[in-house]
């Protein structure tokens, strides 16, 4: 199987590639990354000459780029490309209209011209909206975007269930909590939150730190994904959750304590416009109709993954300083 992986270079993606290599390791990848400020081919380092893998450097958003590399016969298609970080959406939604939809437009034409056998995805609990203190979102739940960056995405599903109605596109969407793990870029909250913790430095919480996140292992995510695109059903949503909610401020507590440092570190800051108060997914269907379940449980998750970024200073501690940018404009330039 030929699998093109868009967004490949970023914490999700490169996760991905790398349970498929691990799963699948006759199976065929391509990475098509456009190595924005998120992108990091450090994530792939250790698979990067491997002959079942090959990255092209190159924008979603290019219909020239993206009909060249379909054109190789492609099996499925998994779109993990997307500006995601709600602050800089907030700040500047341009970015975001132009990749996350205008992106996926392009993807899903190219996907119909060259018939690609399966187009997946790769959504977010975010479309749904904020929830009160009771229930969960189904698959069936309307979507109310409350950011640029949720809107964004949720214009992007929109037009990914049209071609599938419209055209017949097999396509399949798949709507995740929020995930954690390695290689997660820190400007993220737990990987900001670890990494600053590690230097000492303020945990900057946003208005009373009660807002309610579902956690998910991007392990997890990966496994779903996997699941997913051997059985999925075509023109299906699927939520991938853990049913694991806890605060931001109970996230923060647990980050400190397993390092070891003062709660004095946590700093809690002004509200962002439009903060949703809590999400929380209905996961029975992917549950009962393809027999996944999580492995991790928060508590050994976060513990793997604080291991990781202490581990890993030299990863994260490139990115925070910005070196990283400067290598990749020596590598590719501006193109």
């Amino acid at each position: 199987m030929k699998i093109l992986v868009t967004g490949g270079a970023g914490f999700i993606g490169s996760n991905f590639i790398r349970y498929i290599h691990s799963k699948y390791p006759d199976y065929q990848v391509i990475n098509l990354d456009n190595l924005t400020y998120a992108g990091n081919l450090e994530n792939l380092e250790d698979i990067s000459c491997n002959s079942f893998y090959r990255f092209i450097k190159g924008d979603i958003a290019d219909a020239s780029l993206v009909s060249q590399v379909l054109q190789e016969e492609v099996d499925v298609l998994i779109n993990f490309a997307a500006e995601s970080h709600v602050d800089r959406s907030i700040e500047d939604a341009s970015s975001f209209i132009r990749t996350n939809i205008l992106g996926t437009h392009i993807l899903l034409e190219a996907s119909k011209k060259y018939k690609v056998g399966r187009f997946i995805q790769i959504s977010t609990d975010e479309v749904y909206g904020s929830l009160g203190p009771e229930g969960f979102f189904t698959e069936g739940s309307p979507l109310h975007p409350n950011s640029p960056y949720s809107a964004s995405k949720a214009g992007a599903d929109h037009l990914v269930r049209a071609y599938y109605e419209t055209f017949k596109l097999p396509v399949i969407i798949t709507r995740a909590s929020n995930n954690y793990g390695p290689y997660q870029f820190p400007e993220k909250f737990i990987p900001l939150f670890i990494t600053n913790a590690i230097a000492d430095e303020p945990l900057p919480l946003y208005g009373d730190g009660l807002n309610v996140r579902d956690w998910l292992h991007v392990e997890d995510h990966c496994s779903a994904i996997g699941l997913i695109l051997h059985q999925g059903e075509e023109g299906e949503i699927y939520n991938i959750g853990s049913n694991c909610e806890k605060t931001n401020l109970e996230v923060a507590q647990i980050i400190l304590k397993e390092l070891n440092k003062p709660e004095s570190l946590i700093k809690f800051v002004k509200d962002r416009p439009g903060h949703d108060r809590r999400y929380a997914l209905d996961t029975s269907k992917i549950k009962q109709r393809l027999g996944w379940h999580p492995k991790h449980s928060f508590a050994s998750g976060i513990r793997h993954t604080i291991t990781w970024y202490r581990e890993h200073t030299s990863w994260w501690t490139k990115i925070k300083s910005g070196e990283y940018r400067h290598y990749y404009q020596r590598m590719y330039g501006n193109r």
